[in-house]
């Protein structure tokens, strides 16, 4: 059976994020997934301290917390779902402490000094959302800036990403259009496939 977390960055219950992230969930366990669904804004855990200490001994300092119970999930994984909205044509906060929290986790480095994934094999998806309308929001990079980001720290981390779902002008557009529900059926489908 196939293990997936899915992280949702949203801090809005019902977000274009969270229906989304829901659709993705359901179809996941019509095909006898496991998942783990995460509300990362609910999360409690310190900031990254930038001790560099993770980097020598591969394990945080900081006491349990659960940063390190969902990094420890993300370990034994096959694959992970990653949503958030555009903040500033990036992910939002808390995800990206949660991402700096996991560096000894996600990749290591060789003496050389390069780094080197430790996720390498499994797969990934991103989804976001902004208020910018479409195409603007690929242009100025505000939802396409977020997916960047993302795909900054899963590539290095060696997730190959296998999908991608970007809504722009939420503001206006509040429900999902019908061919947004189906790309969220059908990108769950691609990560779940052995191929």
């Amino acid at each position: 059976m196939k293990k997936y977390v899915i992280l949702n960055a949203s801090p809005r219950k019902n977000s274009n994020i969270s229906q989304m992230l829901d659709i993705m969930r359901n179809e996941l366990l019509a095909l006898g997934a496991q998942l783990h669904y995460i509300d990362v804004c609910k999360l409690q855990f310190a900031p990254c301290i930038g001790c560099m200490k993770c980097r020598s001994d591969h394990e945080c300092i900081q006491p349990e917390d659960d940063a390190k119970r969902v990094l420890r999930l993300v370990q034994e994984c096959d694959g992970i779902i990653v949503g958030s909205p555009c903040y500033w044509g990036n992910m939002t906060g808390q995800l990206k402490m949660l991402f700096d929290r996991w560096v000894y986790g996600l990749m290591d480095h060789k003496e050389s000094g390069y780094p080197q994934p430790l996720q390498k094999g499994k797969k990934a998806l991103i989804v976001t959302t902004c208020t910018t309308p479409w195409p603007f929001n690929i242009i100025f990079k505000q939802s396409a800036g977020t997916v960047r980001a993302i795909k900054e720290v899963l590539c290095w981390s060696g997730f190959k990403i296998v999908g991608t779902v970007q809504k722009g002008g939420t503001c206006k557009i509040k429900e999902l259009t019908s061919k947004e529900i189906a790309k969220c059926r059908k990108i769950a489908g691609k990560i779940h496939c052995t191929h």
